[in-house]
């Protein structure tokens, strides 16, 4: 209450503020009005006064700042992040652009466990930005497919779930919940009953199945593709999150809503990922705000679905998401409503930042050596531990391929490949390529081989740390054997990262030692790498627009329709394992 009674003798002018922001043009996102000649009095971190005139609360010792003819909006809020960067170097870019609260999927302890969960949410802890973990559990494996190898006990969510600087269960992909998932149906209840949200995965869901999964208790879904599946779920009662990131951008799709006579409070802005060359030359939510308004929705609604709705979906408006009396001092100062460029932002009553530059830096991240040592394999692999035996098979056999009918979406299909000295040969002239997954956290190498069509390398191969099966297996497509294992010794030796091989050797690479998912370097370092792997790839003949998101994918069993796993060849329309010979 100390601190409460600061805010209201200032108030009162009985004390002074911090700073004052003057005479700017609040959006003030409860009442959805833009109200001219407004005063906003800090005390600390948290906001004391909002009014017309707040000239008793200002002393000698108090900032006072002229917003005259500016926009005042709440800070930016992303209610859906996965982290593919430095924490510092995401904040110290982010922020600027006038994020100042995160809602960050714990991928770290998805893959490694709970105590390098713990460490990422220290890492959070005491920044200049507002972070707040999310449960990340994504759901089981298909319950055709052996349950082992998860990384994180029923107790290790309960744990999380405990902590305040966890708000919610991470995404609970629904074919899992409707399978009666003992997992996920346990970790649901579990934040239910700690009064937690559990949020929500629904991609392909609709009609009884959609219904069904709502009444699980999923809070949100940020899987949203087009107009009808937005409204769909919002007539549910479930939080849309409309995505617009690196991984899918669905805003224009869905900005049609803005035509629809629905009530917005439940549509909120989300990136669910920003990728580092992204963030550079785009920006952040900043990025979206604008984009939002550019296609004709309006400018206060917008606001409102990258604050306060996101705040109140995560039962947190109390703290942020508006500017308010005894709220968190989160602003951003506008040119106006149509132009989005942060000329100051405001986080926790401080200024951190003006006219897009960085006044306060980030605390830097730190992990402790089994994060930063998390991959193990017994040795060096040779190009014949990718070898596929014909067994008895001569000249040619039929063979179960992963053919890419997008980027990200896989089908079935039985192509004749050649038998040479007893084994299966790729054809890269016919883009027919070997696809592998070898097992990288308990010291196994066990692998697994199998093929894609769609890739597009003519010679060489790719190789990556982060992989969507369980355990997150290094990943590697290529033309020969000789040069997938150039590739994945090589990502073995860096702990983590991507990696491009082309005749025995390295054309580019990029580390990613922090579990095998995140990078250490300057952002600026992280996009010439990606710059050098995509051309790379397009030297060794593949057009893919992004050749890392595939190659991660193509282990997802969460995706359509054809998948490898360290489990075998997986049928996901027929719900079984396959065999890579055909009958």
């Amino acid at each position: 209450m100390e601190e409460r009674k600061s805010l209201i003798r200032v108030a009162l002018g009985k004390q002074k503020a911090d700073l004052v922001i003057a005479n700017g043009n609040l959006v003030n996102v409860y009442s959805g009005e833009l109200l001219a000649g407004v005063s906003i009095a800090v005390k600390g971190d948290k906001i004391a006064f909002v009014g017309k005139d707040a000239g008793h609360a200002v002393g000698e010792e108090t900032r006072v700042i002229d917003a005259s003819g500016k926009i005042v909006a709440p800070g930016f809020i992303d209610g859906h992040f996965h982290l593919h960067m430095p924490l510092d170097e995401f904040i110290d870019h982010a922020l600027p652009r006038g994020t100042t609260t995160v809602f960050l999927e714990l991928d770290l302890a998805h893959y490694l466990g709970y105590k390098a969960g713990i460490a990422m949410l220290e890492n959070m802890k005491n920044q200049p930005m507002k972070l707040f973990g999310l449960a990340t559990f994504y759901g089981s494996q298909p319950p055709f497919l052996e349950q082992v190898g998860y990384a994180l006990s029923l107790k290790d969510y309960a744990r999380l779930l405990e902590r305040d600087d966890v708000a919610a269960l991470g995404e609970s992909i629904w074919t899992g919940v409707l399978d009666e998932d003992q997992r996920a149906w346990t970790n649901i209840a579990a934040a239910l009953a700690k009064g937690k949200l559990a949020e929500g995965h629904s991609s392909g869901a609709k009609g009884n199945k959609l219904v069904a999964y709502a009444a699980s208790g999923i809070s949100s879904c940020h899987e949203s593709v087009n107009l009808p599946e937005v409204m769909e779920r919002l007539r549910l009662g479930l939080h849309v999150m409309i995505r617009e990131g690196s991984i899918r951008r669905d805003l224009e799709a869905i900005s049609g809503v803005k035509d629809q006579s629905v009530d917005f409070r439940r549509l909120c802005l989300a990136t669910d990922s920003v990728n580092p060359g992204d963030l550079l030359s785009l920006g952040h939510m900043d990025f979206i705000v604008q984009k939002a308004i550019r296609l004709g929705m309006d400018p206060i609604k917008v606001f409102q679905m990258v604050s306060l709705n996101t705040a109140e979906h995560f039962r947190m408006d109390h703290i942020t998401g508006g500017i308010a009396p005894g709220r968190c001092a989160d602003m951003v100062i506008l040119p106006s409503l149509e132009k989005i460029e942060c000329e100051m932002v405001i986080s926790n009553g401080q200024i951190v930042a003006e006219n897009g530059k960085a006044l306060v830096r980030a605390r830097r991240s730190s992990y402790p050596e089994s994060v930063l040592n998390s991959i193990r394999v017994p040795g060096k692999l040779q190009p014949r531990e990718f070898a596929v035996p014909a067994g008895d098979k001569k000249n040619r056999v039929t063979v179960r391929v992963m053919e890419l009918i997008a980027e990200l979406i896989t089908r079935e299909a039985h192509v004749a490949l050649p038998v040479v000295n007893g084994f299966v040969l790729p054809e890269p002239d016919n883009d027919v390529l070997k696809v592998s997954l070898v097992e990288r956290l308990h010291n196994t190498g066990r692998t697994v081989t199998g093929f894609v069509r769609g890739f597009g390398l003519k010679s060489g191969a790719m190789a990556c740390s982060y992989s969507w099966d369980l355990g997150s297996p290094l990943a590697v497509v290529g033309a020969s054997d000789r040069d997938m294992a150039a590739a994945v010794n090589r990502v073995v030796e860096l702990q983590g990262g991507v990696v491009v091989a082309d005749k025995g050797r390295i054309l580019a690479e990029a580390p990613h030692p922090v579990g095998g998912l995140i990078p250490v370097k300057k952002i600026e370092e992280t996009v010439q790498e990606f710059k050098n792997i995509h051309q790379a790839i397009r030297q060794l003949g593949s057009s893919l627009g992004n050749p890392y998101m595939t190659l991660q994918t193509l282990s997802g069993t969460s995706l359509p329709f054809f998948r490898i796993t360290l489990q075998g060849l997986v049928d996901l329309k027929g719900r079984k394992i396959v065999d890579l010979f055909v009958d």
